[in-house]
């Protein structure tokens, strides 16, 4: 009996061990699955959301007011002249970029001094006070920017003697920079603090002080994440919408005066997706139109980043 025990043991074992490997495969096949499926998802709410707008687009440019040439060539956005329509795409373009350009003076070099100073000069307890802080600027919601912008940068813009419109480019696009600002100097400051202390360590010991080291070693060590955060940052500020309809106004328009009203691709269509048009009009095509051409801007940065992201990044053992 003892022996027929004995046999009985590891048969039961071998039973526990069979059903433990089958539960261990069956969770691995499930997560297998589940990973899966997200990643599908994710494809096919892509390709649904082109197929969209290009499906959109398409009846945009059947309507009888509109031309691919006048969308792709005219100097005038008038969707509301009379019987004589202009949908001209590139004063458009011209207000997003004046937007983009002025942000992007503003949060890179701040965000990039702010990133050196972080992850070179502010002592550990500092930093991890200040990082989140500033981290925090990026949770605070647009529409105040907005307004931000229309009663506290507009108004100190004209107190130092620039005369611009109660809209403007230059507000719009600083409080914009504002938005972009923790961006850069997170992502930067990530960038940086990943260089391995060898580098900063062999600087030094030929003599090199704190700031050649951070300028000449540190940040052309990070450049490929240094650049990441700003094609980030430019994206991000291409496609703000809250602020631009708020702040830089309505009146699109060429104009190499950003002191001026200008009106943005995000802006426009802010400001006709409001449900006072028929969804057969076409200025509600219009907005898909312009968003097909917003997606393949951001598409091409998002293109262009991971170029240069694998083109200067450099690996260390």
């Amino acid at each position: 009996m003892a022996t027929a025990q004995k046999t009985a043991k590891p048969a039961v074992l071998e039973r526990r061990e069979f059903r433990s490997l089958a539960a261990t495969r069956f969770r691995e096949w499930f997560i297998l699955a589940a990973l899966a499926g997200c990643t599908v998802f994710t494809v096919m709410i892509t390709v649904t959301i082109v197929c969209l707008l290009i499906g959109q687009t398409v009846e945009f440019f059947r309507m009888p007011e509109t031309s691919v040439t006048d969308f792709l060539f005219g100097l005038k956005w008038n969707p509301t002249l009379g019987n004589v329509k202009h949908f001209g795409i590139w004063p458009l373009i011209c207000g997003t970029m004046w937007v983009t350009v002025i942000a992007m003076c503003v949060a890179l070099p701040l965000g990039l001094i702010t990133a050196i100073y972080l992850s070179e000069y502010a002592p550990r307890g500092l930093r991890n006070v200040l990082k989140p802080i500033l981290e925090l600027l990026a949770g605070i919601p647009t529409v105040v920017y907005g307004f931000f912008a229309l009663v506290v940068i507009t108004p100190a813009l004209q107190a130092v003697g620039i005369q611009v419109d109660f809209y403007n480019a230059i507000s719009a696009g600083i409080a914009v920079g504002i938005l972009c600002l923790p961006t850069v100097a997170s992502l930067s400051e990530d960038a940086l603090r990943a260089v391995p202390r060898r580098l900063r360590e062999a600087a030094y010991g030929l003599g090199s002080t704190k700031f050649d080291v951070s300028l000449k070693v540190v940040v052309p060590a990070a450049l490929s994440g240094i650049i990441s955060a700003f094609l980030l940052a430019l994206a991000r500020a291409i496609g703000e919408t809250m602020i631009v309809a708020m702040a830089a106004g309505a009146l699109a328009k060429l104009t190499i005066d950003p002191r001026q009203q200008i009106q943005t691709m995000t802006g426009h269509m802010a400001s006709t997706a409001t449900g006072d048009i028929s969804n057969f009009d076409v200025r509600y095509y219009s907005i898909y139109a312009v968003a097909l051409v917003l997606f393949f801007i951001t598409l091409s940065l998002t293109v262009l980043g991971n170029f240069v992201r694998k083109r200067f990044q450099e690996a260390y053992d």
